[in-house]
């Protein structure tokens, strides 16, 4: 057998490797605050939306960003981004944090804000939670 072949199937396996290793612990399934709380995992993402009623907080001293979501399964939880606040956050349909539950509160290090497209023509019906 010949050495190159193996050398490349050696190099192929490895780069592979330091590819999960690297960027295995991002890849990982939305979750709601109840199972990102029994989770095992130390960062989890959850997605939901900001609930306006109960207002938005930011301190500028300790830089920290103060909100309520609620997740998809109607679930509340505070939560404080540990960074300003992200641009068109209070337009965004949802949001996706990533982080970690600390007691009752979400402690996210990254926000993910998805706002409505600005290519929509209104043609699609509207869509109502009952």
């Amino acid at each position: 057998m010949k050495l190159r072949p193996i050398i490349g199937l050696v190099a192929l396996v490895g780069f592979t490797f330091f590819l999960l290793k690297s960027f295995g612990g991002q890849i990982g399934a939305y979750m709601d605050f109840e199972q990102a709380e029994a989770s095992k995992e130390s960062r989890v993402h959850v997605v939901g939306q900001w609930v306006q009623e109960r207002g938005l907080d930011y301190d500028p001293t300790d830089n920290v960003l103060r909100f309520t979501m609620k997740d998809e399964l109607g679930n509340l939880r505070e939560v404080h981004y540990l960074n300003p606040k992200p641009a068109n956050f209070e337009k965004a349909e949802r949001l996706v944090i990533e982080g970690s539950t600390k007691g009752d509160i979400f402690v996210a290090d990254k926000i993910l804000t998805k706002c409505p497209s600005k290519y929509n023509d209104g043609s699609a019906p509207e869509v109502s939670a009952s």
